[in-house]
Order: C-alpha cells, then structure tokens, then sequence
C-alpha cells in the first residue's frame, strides 16, 4: 500500500479496545514507546486487528498542538 502521509511508523499492535463507537489501538513502536489511535468500530473489525499483529501508525496532521 502507497500513501501520501510521510509520517509512517511500524510496530506491533499491543491493545485492541472496542468501545460503543470507537476502538483504541495501541502499537509498540519500541519497548518503551507506543502510540495509540481511535478508530471506527467498523475501520477495527475491516481490518481485523488483534494483538501481535504488524502495523504502522500513519500520521498526517496539518497542526501540532502542545500543552502544559
């Protein structure tokens, strides 16, 4: 698969949580790393994701917002 983000990360899915409409996916990236993305139920159960399996975190964001 070809895509326009840039921002591809690859790891290894850790968590799968459904919740009434959307799932939290958390990927390791490292031992100490992770990133974890809501998705659509629907998005979730299309591709099937369960716990070990290969995956990349696809990142493509027009802002970056940081707060303390």
């Amino acid at each position: 698969m070809k895509l326009s983000a840039r921002n591809q990360i690859a790891g290894t899915i850790t968590t799968v949580k459904p919740g009434a409409t959307t799932t939290h996916v958390t990927i390791e990236i490292t031992p100490s790393v992770t990133i974890t993305a809501s998705i659509t139920n629907e998005a979730a159960e299309e591709l099937a994701l369960k716990p070990g399996m290969k995956a990349s975190a696809v990142i493509k964001a027009s802002d970056v917002m940081v707060g303390v």
